[in-house]
C-alpha cells in the first residue's frame, strides 16, 4: 500500500485540509497586546503576522473574532506586536489558551505607548492602531510603526505543520 503524501483542498471540502495546507507555510509566533479599557493587560498568540508597507510603516495581525482578547486588541489606540524567540515557546503556549491570568507568570513591562511588551523577545513592534478590517472569521488589525526594536543574537520560534520549529543551519 502507497501512502499518501500529497494533500489537496478544494472549496466546499473540510476546513481540516485546507488548514493542513495553510500550515506548509512556514510562521514565526508573535504575541499581540495592549491594555484593555481598564487599564489591564490583554493578548494573545498569533502566527499571521506581516509586514505591509514601509512608508508609512504599517504591519497586520489577523485576530480571531472568537479570541478573548480579540475586543481589546481591536479598540486599543495602541498595540505591540512581540515577536518570540525559541525560549518563549512557554508563553506561546500560554498567550493560546483560556487561560484569564496569561501575563501572571510572564515577565512583562509598559512600552512607550503603554502596551505590553513581553521581555526577551526577538522583536517588539510598538504599534498605534491604523485600521481594523473584518475578513470572515477574523478581523485584520493594522497598526502603523512608532517604534521597534530586535535582539539580532536570538533565533525565532517558529511554527510549521502543527507544531513548534527551529532552525537549523549547515
Amino acid at each position: 500500500m502507497v501512502e499518501t503524501t500529497k494533500g489537496e483542498y478544494r472549496s466546499g471540502h473540510d476546513p481540516r485540509t485546507l488548514r493542513d495546507a495553510l500550515g506548509c507555510f512556514a510562521t514565526g509566533v508573535t504575541v499581540v497586546t495592549c491594555l484593555d479599557p481598564d487599564g489591564k493587560p490583554a493578548g494573545l498568540t498569533v502566527n499571521s503576522f506581516t509586514s505591509v508597507s514601509l512608508d508609512p510603516p504599517l504591519l497586520l495581525v489577523c485576530l480571531a473574532k472568537s479570541a478573548l482578547s480579540t475586543a481589546a486588541l481591536i479598540e486599543a489606540e495602541h498595540f505591540a506586536v512581540n515577536v518570540l524567540q525559541t525560549g518563549q515557546r512557554p508563553a506561546s503556549i500560554r498567550f493560546s489558551t483560556r487561560d484569564e491570568d496569561r501575563f501572571g507568570t510572564t515577565r512583562w513591562s509598559c512600552g512607550e505607548a503603554g502596551a505590553p511588551i513581553l521581555e526577551e523577545s526577538l522583536g517588539v513592534f510598538e504599534c498605534d492602531r491604523h485600521a481594523v478590517h473584518e475578513a470572515g472569521d477574523h478581523h485584520i488589525l493594522v497598526g502603523q510603526v512608532v517604534k521597534a526594536s530586535f535582539d539580532a543574537r536570538l533565533d525565532p520560534l517558529l511554527y510549521f505543520r502543527g507544531s513548534y520549529r527551529r532552525l537549523h543551519f549547515d
